[in-house]
């Protein structure tokens, strides 16, 4: 019998299954970041070609 995970215990509880990273907070600043550095390169660079 599986039981629900109570309310007070915290989502972050399962180790993501990605390597180098331990949290899911980590991953989720990883892609954010990354995210943010696209899109700042993406400006810088239509501003140098247009």
């Amino acid at each position: 019998m599986t039981l629900a995970p109570r309310p007070d215990e915290r989502s972050e509880a399962e180790p993501p299954d990605v390597p180098g990273f331990r949290t899911w907070r980590g991953v989720y600043l990883f892609v954010f970041g990354w995210f943010v550095l696209v899109v700042i390169l993406l400006s810088v660079l239509t501003e140098i070609f247009s």
